[in-house]
């Protein structure tokens, strides 16, 4: 049974910084790109950030560049997200998705954790 579990989220003040983890299980961890997507209060899901296989190819969200960094660790089966000079507009839901390829689209994902809520407060 596959499992992607989230953790790290949590409450942190404008400009502060928080790192979300993704712990997996039951699939080949290294052959998955890796996503991160989020979903504010009555907003769609969106895209923030992805890694490809061995880590190499990051894509990022305009709206995220320069202030996330997505990672990954294959011996552990565990992806990050480094999430810098949060701003209020950054609270939402953070969920991990995996999918074998590199994508921005949720319908996309063939696996997805339950989400971890971060809340920035301004």
């Amino acid at each position: 049974q596959v499992q992607l579990v989230e953790s790290g989220g949590g409450l942190v003040q404008a400009g502060g910084s928080l790192r979300l983890s993704c712990a997996t299980s039951g699939l080949t961890f290294s052959s998955y790109a890796m996503h991160w997507f989020r979903q504010a209060p009555g907003k769609e899901r969106e895209f923030v950030t992805a890694i490809g296989w061995s880590g190499g190819n990051t894509y990022y969200a305009n709206s995220v560049k320069g202030r996330f960094t997505i990672s990954r660790d294959n011996a552990k089966n565990t992806v990050y997200l480094q999430m810098n000079s949060l701003k209020s507009e950054d609270t939402a839901v953070y969920y991990c998705a995996a999918d074998h390829n590199l994508s921005r689209i949720p319908n996309d994902m063939d696996y997805w954790g339950k989400g971890t809520l971060v809340t920035v407060s301004s």
